[in-house]
């Protein structure tokens, strides 16, 4: 006869099951809705070129795409998907790219740019969809604005994201399902724009995503934030050449989640060691008092100090003034 697990494993798992799932909790209130149909992309990948008129030709497909599965979801009776596809295809919006399948993927660019040297990829966490895309959205003008001119923001939704209250949000699998397509669109980003300084910049789930994807990848800066943590025990495993950056707000129950990895028999679950802990080995930088969804939020220390972290400053701004980032 099989022993049982000792009750103090039982205890940790079920801990690191519920509060883990409560990483996405902020980042919408609502479960995530069923899909529906909606037709193919016209076009797949980044553009061969990031000039002005191949990018405005680029936007004007890809809005003409969310029009068409906005009226399939019309088909379908889904008004509210239809209405969010309408509000993307707005005429002052920029999609790189969008397929309204499978929940809906997008990438969209805030800012110029074709004429942008410094740019942010920003990878959401749990709960994020079309249908609830206001908040990655918002993080995206706001990262922009504080960057200033010749920046741009891509805010990539390019994975299922896991929903918000459950088992998925505390294992890896969605994690590294979103693997290839995070590689590939860097990638393709860094030859369209070879000179330009990029970075990742990564919340919540998507600091999974972003240290699985890692290796090999050219961008100066992996910025994890709000992070349950990356499946690796240090920085060092990520295996690359950029600046490792971590950062938590002390109003972030993140801080609560227990920093472990638990191998269950067909499960892992939990994400290990703290990111902000002096173990990982990032460069730590303040992030004021904000709740887990608020990193990104117009005024915040946090938003200050990732977007000097996007722009190269290499420096930090603390409550009383401006200082090095420590570790």
């Amino acid at each position: 006869m099989a022993s049982r697990p000792r009750p103090s494993r039982l205890r940790r798992a079920l801990l690191a099951m519920l509060v883990s799932a409560s990483v996405a909790v902020p980042v919408s209130g609502a479960a995530r809705p069923a899909d529906v149909p909606a037709p193919a992309p016209t076009v797949r990948g980044l553009p061969h070129a990031a000039t002005g008129p191949v990018l405005a030709g680029r936007y004007a497909t890809t809005r003409a795409d969310m029009e068409a599965a906005a009226r399939a979801a019309d088909d379908h009776g889904d008004r509210k998907r239809a209405k969010a596809l309408r509000d993307l295809a707005a005429p002052h919006r920029t999609f790189l790219t969008f397929d309204g399948r499978g929940g809906g993927r997008t990438v969209e660019v805030v800012g110029d740019l074709a004429r942008a040297d410094r740019i942010a990829v920003l990878v959401p966490g749990s709960g994020t969809s079309v249908d609830s895309y206001w908040r990655l959205r918002s993080g995206a003008v706001a990262l922009q604005r504080q960057l200033g001119g010749r920046s741009a923001v891509l805010a990539w939704l390019g994975y299922r994201t896991p929903a918000t209250v459950s088992l998925a949000a505390t294992t890896p699998k969605r994690a590294e399902d979103a693997v290839p397509a995070l590689r590939t669109f860097v990638r393709e980003l860094t030859r369209l724009k070879p000179t330009a300084r990029t970075s990742l910049v990564c919340h919540s789930y998507g600091s999974v995503i972003c240290a699985r994807a890692a290796s090999g990848l050219r961008v100066a800066d992996i910025v994890l934030y709000g992070s349950p943590g990356t499946g690796y025990d240090n920085a060092a495993e990520l295996h690359t050449r950029a600046t490792v950056w971590a950062g938590r707000s002390s109003g972030d129950w993140v801080a609560d989640v227990p920093h472990t990895e638990l191998e269950l028999p067909f499960v892992t679950v939990g994400f290990g060691t703290d990111p902000v802990s002096p173990e990982f080995g990032a460069k730590v930088f303040p992030a004021g008092d904000g709740g887990h969804s608020d990193y990104l939020k117009r005024g915040s220390l946090s938003l200050r100090n990732i977007a000097r972290i996007v722009a190269g400053d290499g420096s930090c701004t603390q409550q009383t003034g401006d200082t090095s980032c420590v570790n």
